[in-house]
């Protein structure tokens, strides 16, 4: 999906200071491909593009500013004429049971995860359309696909992503985008340290349901067992795929739990079957 006046592929890529972002950053322009490479601070950034001066671009982008998100759109395009592939990796998680959630918090996550990838995406489909082609690649994560205790507000900033997505995808379609969710499983990046907010006061009635888990996710901080190189070149795979999926779910332990999910799921339809069918009015 070359921009117009030139073969190589526009990347425009948030949140890019740390983890999956920045490896997929560096990724892209190590193959040739040219990137607008964004992060809140665009100094924490200004590393990956150096080597790339003529390819890449580095700017300052909050996604829940609509003045930052304006600026980053006009100025890729001035510089690169388009944009190819948006990838919305900008999120963080929150660790609180649904009784402990405190609303400011959940509200800032979803600004961020959710409403704010909304409105850039909103920004960049316009130019897409006009080119006839593009592809949305949107970061989500098995925990857009399943729940767990402790993980019930970062679940449903996930779950909405999911849901916006696959109906993206059905009315981009005829315009010649193409619209990918990225579900990864737990990988190496710092989403269990800097990335993840806690809640200010845990309630000692979820100690064995949340706690154990809180417990569990901050042991596995530098221990997951996804590589972020390694995601980063399934991706750009997708990317160049002449037939993407919509979905594609990253890493061994995502898999196999989502394998598990589907076959609760299966298992509750057919033992339900019946009083399923017997919701719908008589048969005639």
């Amino acid at each position: 999906m070359p921009s117009s006046h030139n073969l190589s592929p526009v990347w425009f890529i948030t949140g890019c200071s740390t983890g999956l972002g920045r490896a997929l950053a560096e990724r892209v322009l190590q193959t040739g491909r040219r990137c607008v490479v964004t992060a809140r601070d665009p100094a924490q950034v200004r590393d990956i593009v150096a080597a790339y001066p003529a390819a890449s671009l580095a700017l300052a982008l909050d996604v829940t500013r609509p003045e930052e998100r304006e600026r980053a759109v006009a100025a890729a395009e001035a510089a690169f004429g388009g944009i190819d592939v948006l990838v919305n990796n900008a999120g963080y998680g929150y660790l609180a049971a649904i009784e402990e959630g405190e609303d400011s918090e959940v509200r800032a996550m979803f600004e961020t995860n959710f409403f704010g990838l909304a409105a850039l995406l909103r920004r960049v489909l316009p130019g897409m359309r006009a080119r006839g082609s593009g592809h949305v690649i949107n970061i989500s994560s098995i925990g857009g696909l399943l729940g767990n205790p402790g993980s019930g507000y970062y679940n449903a900033t996930k779950f909405a992503l999911e849901g916006m997505t696959q109906a993206l995808a059905k009315e981009v379609a005829p315009h010649g985008i193409r619209v990918t969710l990225i579900e990864p499983g737990p990988f190496r990046t710092d989403w269990a340290g800097r990335s993840l907010r806690l809640v200010a006061e845990p309630m000692n009635a979820y100690a064995e349901t949340f706690g154990a888990r809180r417990e569990q996710v901050l042991a596995s901080a530098g221990r997951q067992p996804g590589d972020p190189l390694r995601a980063a070149a399934a991706i750009i795979k997708v990317a160049e795929s002449a037939d993407p999926p919509l979905h594609l779910i990253l890493g061994r332990s995502g898999l196999n739990r989502v394998r598990a999910k589907l076959a609760l799921l299966q298992r509750s339809i057919d033992e339900w079957e019946e009083v399923t069918l017997s919701a719908d009015f008589p048969e005639s």
